[in-house]
């Protein structure tokens, strides 16, 4: 298969195997989604939904939780690992929507990205799954299947996500963003595939019989 014919047959496939895939991360609005995807760095999504039912119940929106100590936040999301760096960056973005944004999550990509703990990949999911704008953030399972599929070199996250979006119609990013995590999970994890056993990876690449190697996000 050529590159096109391989990225054609995967979003064919994972939209028959997903063709409704939920967002992974419990939230009800943009506030509460982007301290999830805050949350979920270096983290289980499964651990951060233990996590924010407790602390959206002392908190769930910037005004409120301005006015939360940082060791109280701390106590509560210390199971999500990173902690420290967390719990400050929770207050301190709490604090800057309420005194620049009116309380409210901006729907802009470079807005976001300047506030503390927020990344291009957390900027992007809120982006696309709160505000329904196209994007395609790229996590580790992203970028490792996105190199077993031969979508991309995998020289970087960077790399990976513009080879993505070059790939597929804009219209299909957000729902494939999902799609990939939820195959790559099921399917094609770090260690329950290497590249040849699961069935995207032998469709695409029916002839391959080494592992292939990937390189880390």
């Amino acid at each position: 298969m050529l590159k096109k014919e391989r990225a054609d047959y995967i979003a064919k496939r994972l939209a028959e195997l997903y063709p409704e895939p939920p967002i992974p991360l419990q939230h009800k609005d943009a506030y509460t989604l982007l301290i999830a995807v805050l949350l979920s760095a270096q983290c289980t999504d499964e651990r951060v939904n233990k996590v924010t039912p407790a602390l959206f119940v002392l908190a769930d929106n910037p005004a409120d939780m301005a006015r939360v100590p940082v060791e109280e936040i701390h106590r509560i999301i210390k199971p999500c690992g990173l902690a420290p760096q967390k719990s400050r960056a929770i207050s301190a973005l709490s604090k800057i929507l309420v005194d620049e944004y009116g309380g409210q999550v901006p729907a802009d990509m470079a807005k976001l990205e300047t506030l503390p703990g927020v990344g291009h990949k957390t900027a992007s999911v809120v982006m696309s799954q709160a505000f329904g704008v196209p994007a395609f953030p790229v996590d580790t399972h992203i970028h490792r299947l996105a190199q077993r599929w031969g979508l991309t070199s995998g020289k970087s996250v960077v790399q990976t996500e513009q080879d993505l979006k070059k790939l597929f119609p804009a219209e299909r990013w957000n729902d494939l963003h999902l799609q990939i995590i939820y195959y790559g999970r099921e399917f094609c994890s770090a260690r329950g595939c290497d590249g040849t056993r699961c069935e995207i990876c032998r469709t695409c690449y029916p002839n391959r019989r080494k592992p292939k190697p990937t390189r880390k996000a």
